[in-house]
């Protein structure tokens, strides 16, 4: 095999550059961070004819003016890795504004190969290439493709190994900006060239071009020698004096005016439009779907139609995933020994990170629902659509895919939802785009809300859901108002969007997308959740009971035997030997029905079972063995209540306990047991734990020994106190309080240690007041 090839994948949003990187490296990606930055990277292998070719996809991007992050990095990167090929991802359908990348590329000089991508797009529209004029015209092989479809891409990948064997040379391209520009480029490149700055083999004149963009990345260079930069920067200043007084604009201006001149250029060369099929049919479908009065209705049964979707495909397969955990539970408890090593297994374990996992399936079909509307173009109407709702309430138009990736329609999350912000240019737009993004409804906090819903809903489930959203987003909108009216006041700044055509997902491509967020979700559950799992686990289980209460549930548990041992059960059950038999013994018959081993034991386990079924007593059934039944079930009753309130006491006395009862005077107003506490002190490190937490909570203080496999959601409909009225409020409290951990420290990377504590505190506050207000508000009205 051939040295291997490393090529980068670029192109604008929506050109299609995911679908291609998914159809060329399939299974083989790998998801991280690129050196330094919080920005995602995927890289790929793609094995082709003997050929090794790393794939790296390259952040979406419009240009490489380093306005944004993501610019930044596709720019560095570039420059810095310096990959045989970059395979800029053009959208066919729209030529003009995709080939602005593809020229930049070329004046960094690095060799560029175009997949000219959508062209079934481009077709429909009556847009007809002339592929090879254009290839001649650029100087760079353009390869036709529709990646959707794989069309092309064996073309495309042979194109690519041979443009890399022949291992072209980086040659900058060379475009004409006007006399008054093209002379301070030369004079500016001269300085360039006599200092230090030619050993980062970045082309001299791509540098001068970028300082009169005024690219303050480029500029931060020419602190390395003062003398030459401050004539360059006296240069620029001349030129931009002289461009105002003359044209009325700015360097940058001028230089995009040229770019698109010579863009307009190669497409009235190479592009032909059929007159009789203008309007497309992504424009059609936009007049009703767009619509000022049919498009915001239309969105909210969308989102309904969603959640419809999601409960009725997962409903059986959850139901499985719990009779799964629970059958494990009971399993784990049946073969290992009660002890500390039984309960961290099966309460703290499997109970806890179980509850999780649970969700998996509802989890899996809510990404496949929201991968449809991404992948078909719908997902980008939203945010259009909300624009001026976003205006109205202080944020910019753009917030909204901030938003929607913090899990605007259930089940994203605000770690890139926080990270998405980085688009917004102005720093109070962004600063209040991150601080609302955690109220938005991540795949973290679907499972609670299924959880209650299931337990308080049932007979809505839809419709809970899809009034969570909405309140989510409303919540969201106000916090902004009231952020933007105080603390980050300020003006706001235009929002331009460009809308993808419309298109058919494919179903490789939305198992992939969805694959991708599910693995996330798995990860965390047995990564980062069971770690905090054993932890709160470990909390609620020591220190354990004090001495002296330990010594009065021991005393009141021999008062019940030997209150056993004294009734007409004596006969059969004289002694605590006598009675561990007997409970073997029933154990066996309840596990294998075997011949009877013991006429008395056999006697009096039969008429206990009728004693249970409240059944007649039968002939052979003497009246002291009926008697003896009822006082060995009187006993057992005792019994577990007795271990009930043992377990209750010991959680209570546990570290977690202590600090559940610490916060009850405080949340009691709201109808949060010092059980609930526990529980959302530890979604403080991820919301997932809220429900591994009750989960381990209720079964460490579990009141019954036959529930043990019922879920949760039953164990709290059942559980006094619990009511539809404190879940709602519990759902509202997920919704608003304290980011995670995580998210936090996202906040902290983009904004500053401040502004995450803010957030933890300012959510928090907010929260707890709204909850009481509601809480107060729903029992004077008698809910």
């Amino acid at each position: 095999m051939t040295r291997p090839i490393t090529i980068a994948l670029a192109g604008n949003p929506n050109a299609g550059k995911t679908s291609l990187f998914n159809h060329l490296t399939g299974a083989r990606a790998h998801v991280g961070n690129y050196p330094g930055v919080t920005v995602e990277t995927k890289q790929g292998t793609v094995h082709y004819h003997q050929h090794q070719i790393q794939v790296v996809d390259l952040p979406g991007t419009y240009s490489l003016t380093a306005y944004s992050m993501e610019e930044l990095v596709a720019r560095n990167y570039i420059l810095n890795e310096r990959p045989d090929l970059v395979v800029d991802v053009v959208d066919a359908a729209n030529l003009e504004r995709n080939l602005y990348l593809a020229l930049q590329f070329m004046e960094i000089g690095v060799p560029v190969v175009i997949a000219l991508n959508m062209m079934d797009v481009a077709e429909a529209r009556g847009l007809k290439i002339d592929v090879e004029r254009l290839s001649e015209l650029l100087g760079v092989a353009v390869v036709p493709t529709v990646a959707r479809d794989r069309r092309g891409l064996d073309q495309l990948l042979d194109t690519v190994v041979r443009q890399a064997k022949q291992c072209p040379a980086w040659t900058p391209k060379h475009i004409r900006y006007g006399p008054d520009l093209d002379i301070k480029i030369n004079e500016i490149s001269s300085l360039l060239a006599e200092g230090d700055f030619q050993r980062d083999q970045i082309p001299i004149r791509w540098l001068a071009v970028k300082i009169l963009e005024g690219d303050q990345e480029i500029i931060k260079m020419l602190d390395r020698e003062p003398t030459r930069a401050k004539k360059i920067k006296n240069l620029v200043v001349e030129v931009t004096r002289h461009l105002r007084a003359t044209l009325d604009d700015e360097p940058e201006g001028v230089i995009a005016d040229h770019r698109y001149g010579y863009i307009t250029s190669l497409t009235k060369q190479t592009v032909a439009v059929d007159r009789n099929n203008r309007q497309s049919v992504s424009d059609k479908i936009d007049l009703l779907v767009l619509n000022r009065l049919i498009g915001p209705f239309l969105l909210l049964a969308v989102l309904y139609a969603v959640y419809q979707f999601t409960f009725l495909i997962s409903e059986w397969p959850v139901a499985w995933f719990e009779f799964f955990f629970a059958w494990l539970g009971d399993l784990a408890r049946m073969i290992i020994p009660d002890g500390p090593v039984q309960s961290l297994i099966a309460s703290g374990i499997i109970d806890g990170v179980g509850g999780v996992l649970g969700f998996v399936p509802l989890i899996a079909v809510m990404f496949f629902a929201i991968a449809i509307l991404e992948d078909s173009g719908y997902m980008a109407r939203i945010a259009f659509m909300m624009d001026r709702i976003m205006r109205t309430f202080g944020l910019h138009g753009n917030s909204v895919l901030a938003l929607m990736i913090g899990g605007g329609i259930s089940g994203g999350c605000a770690v890139p939802g926080v990270m998405a912000a980085r688009t917004l240019r102005d720093p109070k737009e962004r600063l209040a785009t991150i601080l609302v993004t955690p109220f938005m409804n991540c795949g973290a906090k679907l499972p609670i809300f299924v959880v209650l819903i299931a337990a308080f809903f049932a007979g809505s489930r839809a419709g809970m859901m899809f009034l969570l959203t909405i309140l989510a987003w409303g919540l969201a909108f106000i916090s902004a108002r009231i952020l933007r009216w105080t603390i980050l006041k300020g003006e706001h700044t235009p929002f331009v969007m460009e809308l993808p055509p419309y298109r058919m997902p494919t179903f490789k491509g939305l198992l992939i997308h969805a694959w991708e967020r599910i693995w996330q979700y798995i990860k965390k559950a047995g990564t980062v959740i069971l770690a905090i799992s054993i932890i709160i686990w470990a909390m609620m289980t020591y220190p354990g009971l004090p001495a002296d209460l330990a010594r009065v549930f021991d005393f009141q548990k021999n008062q019940i035997e030997k209150e056993l041992f004294f009734s007409p059960a004596a006969a059969v059950l004289p002694d605590r030997s006598s009675l561990d038999a007997f409970n073997r013994y029933l154990a066996d018959q309840d596990t294998a029905p075997t011949p009877p081993s013991h006429e008395p034991f056999h006697i009096l386990a039969r008429a206990i079972m009728n004693a249970r079924d409240g059944q007649a007593a039968t002939s052979d059934l003497t009246s002291p063995y009926q008697e003896a039944a009822r006082a060995y079930l009187r006993y057992r009753s005792l019994q577990a209540e007795l271990d009930a309130a043992s377990r209750q006491a010991q959680l209570r006395h546990s570290f977690a306990g202590r600090i559940g009862l610490a916060l009850e005077g405080l949340t009691r107003p709201l109808g949060f047991d010092w059980r609930t506490n526990i529980a959302l002190v530890g979604g403080f490190a991820a919301k997932e734990v809220i429900i591994a937490t009750l989960g381990t909570a209720y079964s460490l203080s579990d009141t019954d020994d036959q529930t043990t496999d019922d879920s949760l959601s039953k164990k709290l409909a059942s559980e006094p106190g619990w009511n539809a009225r404190v879940a709602f409020i519990l759902m509202l409290f997920v919704i608003m309080y304290s980011p995670c951990f995580v998210t936090l420290v996202t906040i902290a990377r983009e904004a500053g240690w401040k502004w995450a504590l803010f957030s933890m505190t300012y959510t928090t506050s907010l929260a707890y007041v709204v909850c009481l207000i509601v809480s107060v508000a729903s029992r004077s009205l008698g809910f």
